[in-house]
């Protein structure tokens, strides 16, 4: 990994630096500023649960002399949760958590417009993400959140001399959450970790409706594909899977899942999904999305097998679902960038597999992630359980949590509020019934 000195935006702002008082930053351009600021703001427009909630945080300052450490995909919907932090007290550190996922544009104004020491740039190779991640470490945390582990991954490795201070954090996306999981079965997770992923109020609608239209609409950016028609196989059936599913075959697409867990394979064939193993899918697809959390997920055997110009995308968060050192092992040629964020390997018998996004997170590496209204549920979710975990959790000792299901009912209540929606209250007869056990047929 890189010392931080390469990275010169990190060294010491001296006087005459254009960017002198800025918070300590590394981001691609900072003339992109006004550009990201514009965006940010539209994303408000869509997110109004946080909007109330950095509203009552800015009255209220519950995170005052409180300092929190991000690693998240730089968007402008993860822009407006540092918002909202920012407004309620806190010191906030942001890092990307994908090197593709970053908004060049949203990290420049998060430095320059709200000043909030940020470290990003789309495309940084891996030593700049480690660094990136140092940097965000280096601020000392009290609380961390996290997307996809790795900023937990290294403060039990590589920088433990601030571990200590650490009192908890929160966990965005499943493969985290699966990692975090195993962390603590090993006795190896020094602080609580709340899976913000398994709350309904984002796995329900981020992991089902934000995964499923951002992904198929970076597909369509990508390659311009028509999926009418065509053959779409899913592997993987949790959440996203079901969203990119249900999606596809709404846009015309014959959909095929794949799966290892019988009841989830159960459930997408009733749900009218052929289901069959991916040696059985891979000749009859020809696109193939990844949603698993796993790795190897579509491999060797598996490209031998597929139809000249399958596509090959992966919505899973790490980009080892789709195997692509062999892959590359198999292509004849140096792989040919054909379009944005498309990459054609051609075959020894002519066959050309076209790879979305490096094999990257392809929703946000070739696109902008999930829709904010969808993420104004998951980012009140964090913001609301950060404030929990600074109050009541704090007695809370090292393991996996779920959201207080307060917090996830009334993240759900404040949205169907901004929707207009309206719902039923128990009258004092009905509560009464259903706390008793006594009223029988």
């Amino acid at each position: 990994m890189s010392d931080l000195a390469d990275l010169p935006e990190l060294l010491p702002e001296p006087s005459d630096r254009p960017d002198a008082g800025l918070p300590r930053h590394d981001v691609a351009d900072l003339a992109l500023a006004a550009q990201g600021r514009s965006r940010i703001d539209w994303a408000d427009r869509a997110m109004p649960v946080l909007r109330q909630i950095r509203e009552r945080f800015a009255a209220e300052r519950p995170f005052a002399g409180v300092r929190i450490a991000a690693c998240m995909h730089v968007t402008t919907e993860s822009a407006n949760l540092m918002r909202a932090l920012a407004a309620g007290g806190a010191q906030v550190t942001l890092c990307a958590s994908n090197p593709l996922s970053t908004q060049d544009d949203t990290a420049a104004a998060l430095v320059a417009e709200y000043g909030i020491a940020t470290f990003a740039r789309n495309g940084i190779d891996r030593d700049g993400y480690y660094a990136h991640i140092g940097a965000a470490l280096d601020a000392a945390p009290h609380y961390v959140f996290d997307d996809g582990c790795d900023l937990v991954n290294i403060l039990h490795t590589e920088r433990t001399d601030v571990l200590a201070g650490v009192r908890a954090g929160c966990e965005e996306t499943t493969t985290g959450v699966i990692r975090l999981r195993q962390m603590a079965a090993a006795g190896a997770l020094r602080f609580p970790m709340v899976a913000v992923n398994d709350t309904d109020t984002k796995h329900m609608f981020d992991n089902r409706y934000g995964t499923g239209q951002s992904t198929l609409d970076a597909i369509f950016r990508a390659t311009n594909t028509l999926l009418a028609g065509r053959t779409v196989v899913v592997a993987g059936y949790g959440y996203c899977g079901r969203g990119v599913a249900s999606r596809a075959k709404g846009l015309g697409a014959a959909v095929i899942v794949t799966e290892i867990d019988p009841t989830k394979a159960l459930d997408a064939a009733m749900d009218g999904f052929r289901v069959m193993p991916m040696g059985a899918a891979a000749p009859l697809g020809d696109v193939f999305i990844t949603v698993t959390g796993n790795r190897d997920v579509v491999r060797r055997e598996h490209f031998a097998v597929m139809r000249d110009g399958a596509i090959l995308a992966n919505s899973g968060h790490f980009d080892i679902e789709i195997d692509i050192v062999a892959l590359a092992e198999l292509a004849v040629e140096v792989p040919r960038r054909v379009r944005p964020s498309t990459d054609e390997y051609v075959l020894a018998d002519g066959r050309r597999l076209l790879l979305l996004a490096e094999g990257r997170l392809v929703n946000l590496a070739a696109a902008e992630g999930h829709p904010a209204a969808v993420m104004d549920m998951s980012f009140a979710d964090q913001a609301l359980t950060a404030e929990w975990l600074h109050t009541a959790g704090r007695e809370l000792t090292p393991g996996v949590y779920d959201v207080p299901t307060a917090i996830d009912k009334d993240v759900a209540r404040m949205k169907i509020e901004t929707m207009g929606i309206g719902i039923d209250t128990l009258t004092p007869a009905q509560v009464e019934y259903l706390s008793s056990w006594e009223h029988g047929s």
